[in-house]
């Protein structure tokens, strides 16, 4: 039998109802593919949480709250009194904190991976967001990090993010690879309401149209370069690390599958190795998702950031390979398995 056939006929001939474990299954069988074993595990489960600022903050045509506190969070983050810190600590999750280019100086802040490409992008409704150079910078950073986690035993990795107006650029970026309008991928982020949510639908339209997104569905470092954040680029090359190293991808929310959209541009064979944490409440991630042909594991209205989704998620992968690996075969356990048919 080849490993696939021996994965599937090891899940199904647990004592259970043939695919009573719904989801579970798939990952169960999913991961052991990636890993190549009839034994596949989870070890030293890790968020990373990349942050950065982003200049079309500034104007505050498309976000309600300021820009400085992305740089308040990071230090919430520091300090322990996150949801994020929450969840990881709740499941035994490794958890790192990136600044890839925050508008901030944390200065002996030790415990920040100082990735900081600038103190954040400029103002994409005047000028691109960065160079080109420092989008291909940004992403070797995530690669980077990556490695080193890899080194240290991890082979489950999440991403979460932070930074105010990033939602914006997920929203560009989901439109330009995936061709719906703004107004279909534009959510209200940090709860924006009726009157500011149109505004930003107004701005980002027009940020559109100056840049010519169109031109860039498949050209993603050019895209990053013209409306993206250095935590967004960062994670491209977190992911692309995180495929390379064969880990498994937990991929979060709206920000990080826009990660992925752009990631996946790169290596085509990345989806092979992501498990989809969460279907968010942003309206553009579902569309998202659709588009990626992926079943998250999660719904639960969340648009939080920060990598929560992941967090929550990664009890319920290590979950699936549990059951793989531990639970009793209808042989084993002297079980007829006609309670299947």
């Amino acid at each position: 039998m080849t490993l696939q056939q021996q994965l599937q006929h090891a899940i199904n001939t647990k004592t259970k109802p043939l695919g009573s474990l719904g989801l579970l299954e798939d990952i169960a069988l999913q991961i052991g593919l990636i890993q190549q074993s009839v034994s596949p595990k989870i070890t030293k489960p890790h968020i990373i949480v990349f942050a950065a600022d982003h200049g079309i903050a500034t104007t505050g045509l498309v976000n309600p709250y300021p820009q400085a506190v992305t740089a308040q969070m990071v230090l919430n983050f520091v300090n322990g009194g996150a949801a994020i810190n929450i969840f990881t600590k709740q499941n035994n999750i490794g958890l790192t904190v990136v600044d890839a280019g925050v508008n901030y100086d944390f200065k002996n802040v030790d415990s920040i991976v100082d990735c900081k490409m600038a103190y954040g992008t400029k103002n994409y409704l005047i000028e691109p967001a960065m160079g080109e150079a420092e989008a291909l910078q940004a992403i070797e950073n995530g690669k980077k990090i990556i490695t080193q986690i890899a080194a240290e035993g991890c082979n489950t990795i999440g991403f979460g993010e932070m930074g105010i107006s990033n939602t914006s650029s997920a929203s560009l970026i989901m439109s330009a690879i995936i061709g719906n309008k703004i107004n279909d991928c534009v959510g209200r982020g940090t709860g924006v309401n009726d009157a500011q949510l149109q505004t930003k639908i107004e701005t980002l339209t027009k940020v559109f149209e100056v840049h010519n997104l169109g031109e860039f569905s498949c050209k993603p470092v050019q895209l990053l370069s013209k409306i993206g954040g250095f935590e967004i680029a960062t994670m491209v090359g977190a992911y692309l690390q995180a495929v390379k190293s064969n880990m498994v991808i937990v991929v979060d929310g709206f920000i990080a599958t826009a990660a992925l959209l752009l990631a996946q541009q790169q290596n085509s064979d990345i989806l092979q190795n992501c498990v989809f944490a969460h279907a968010s409440g942003e309206q553009g991630h579902e569309k998202m998702l659709s588009f990626l042909q992926a079943k998250p594991l999660l719904q639960l209205g969340l648009r939080l950031g920060e990598g929560t989704g992941a967090a929550l998620a990664i009890p319920l992968i290590q979950s699936a390979v549990l059951f793989l690996n531990q639970m009793a075969s209808f042989e084993s356990a002297g079980v007829s398995d006609v309670i299947d048919k």
